[in-house]
């Protein structure tokens, strides 16, 4: 593909959608993929939960988008943070997915949340997305944040 094709592939400035994606309320975007999102358990260290595969968040190939899943990954591990007492998840400092599978439309997805490191400043979590009939692994993320410390002054 030519530069120019690239170029007008990935730029998509103007269009039909730009004042409807400017209309969007910050944070529209964790929203839309955690909704319809169940907590089966939770505790210290740890967070379990199924979604549905909802149409909304399928890629060009009709299954669950990357994009969705390395949200997931943010936030069900920011999560799973916040079951230590910490009070804030601070920011995120690294955060990689290993895509292993597909999930499709209609599939039940179970996602777990661990806490493998939850010091004074930085804390680390491994989430893991799999078809919760099958037992199959759709994808292995690893989730590391710095957390923010308030100055006592």
């Amino acid at each position: 593909m030519d530069l120019d094709s690239v170029k007008k592939l990935v730029e998509k400035n103007g269009g039909v959608y730009e004042s409807l994606v400017d209309s969007m309320p910050r944070g529209f975007i964790e929203q839309m993929v955690i909704s319809g999102l169940k907590i089966d358990a939770v505790e210290r260290g740890r967070l379990l939960c199924s979604l549905i595969v909802p149409r909304r968040l399928l890629n060009t190939g009709n299954s669950l988008h990357g994009g969705a899943t390395g949200t997931l990954v943010d936030i069900l591990g920011s999560a799973a943070i916040l079951t230590m007492g910490v009070q804030t998840t601070g920011v995120s400092v690294e955060i990689n997915v290993s895509y292993l599978g597909a999930a499709y439309v209609g599939d039940e997805i179970e996602i777990e949340a661990k806490v493998l490191h939850c010091g004074k400043s930085i804390a680390t979590v491994s989430v893991e997305l799999r078809n919760k009939k099958t037992g199959k692994i759709i994808a292995q993320g690893r989730h590391t944040k710095y957390l923010v410390i308030f100055s006592k002054i």
